[in-house]
């Protein structure tokens, strides 16, 4: 993987720009971290990374147990110095999100997936873009409902030999969570690159990168995961079919699962109280009603 990051003492945080997610439509990489926090230019680099790495790990984008990718990938996929990624993962072991292990077979891992901190860095993370974000979901839907339909009308026999082995490998991945991310990606890749548009498919990974917060990662637990192997069935063999309307409304389903019903959520729950979004309220005692 090309380094995309600058040198550890090179300033990484420029102006904001008008259009929080106008990159998604350039050549350069989608949705930078100084462009999405704009308006929290007073933090540091590695406040604004340890915030948004701590709302992925909320969403199910990174679980416990799991190793982070590593620190130049994750300064390239933020387009941040590894000294603002460092200082992040440095402030993040200190709260007890992350372990630091070292040595062969060592990594940054995933302790929890919330902290006394959550709320707050959630809060800070999402709620200044949330309605760029919003138009940023919808500007997806819109794109792969195209993009199914198309395949639908556009797919050859190495399209659909493309689609059934990585529905048989998303099937096979079973509870392996990294393994269903990386079938859970090829099944996409197949589905864009049906259109025979490489456009299209470039605007679909882009889309995908901005609403994961930039990261290649995508929220995940056992539910979703069963729910989407239903919906990556159903969307394979209305393409395969031909069925073109059918496979664009099987599509934009799929992806309000996926990310934003699992956003809105979170949203909702840090606007509520701020408990975590597995927990359920607590009724007091009958001494204490």
């Amino acid at each position: 993987m090309t380094d995309h990051s600058p040198a550890d003492d090179t300033p990484t945080m420029p102006a904001g720009k008008a259009d929080l997610f106008a990159d998604i439509l350039t050549d350069a990489e989608p949705v930078g971290l100084s462009t999405l926090f704009q308006p929290l230019q007073m933090l540091s680099a590695g406040e604004l990374i340890a915030d948004r790495l701590v709302t992925a790990i909320a969403l199910g984008g990174f679980v416990p147990g799991q190793r982070l990718p590593s620190e130049r990938d994750l300064a390239a996929m933020l387009e941040v110095s590894r000294s603002s990624v460092r200082e992040a993962i440095q402030r993040l072991a200190a709260e007890g999100y992350v372990t630091v292990r070292r040595g062969r077979g060592g990594g940054v891992f995933v302790t929890t997936s919330w902290g006394p901190g959550s709320a707050e860095k959630i809060r800070r993370t999402l709620l200044p873009t949330w309605k760029s974000m919003e138009q940023v979901l919808d500007c997806r839907a819109c794109v792969e409902e195209m993009i199914a339909n198309t395949a639908a009308r556009r797919r050859t026999d190495e399209d659909v030999t493309a689609l059934e082995e990585a529905l048989a490998a998303y099937r096979a991945a079973d509870d392996d969570r990294e393994a269903s991310w990386t079938a859970d990606e090829a099944f996409h890749l197949a589905v864009a690159r049906a259109t025979q548009n490489p456009y299209l498919v470039k605007l679909s990974q882009r889309l995908r990168h901005a609403v994961n917060l930039g990261f290649r990662s995508e929220p995940y637990s056992p539910e979703l995961r069963r729910t989407a192997l239903h919906q990556h069935a159903s969307l394979a063999e209305a393409i395969i079919d031909g069925r073109a309307p059918e496979a664009g409304a099987i599509a934009v389903g799929h992806f309000t699962l996926t990310t934003e019903s699992s956003l809105r959520d979170l949203i909702a729950r840090v606007h509520e109280d701020g408990r975590r979004p597995d927990e359920e309220p607590v009724s007091p005692a009958p001494d204490q009603a």
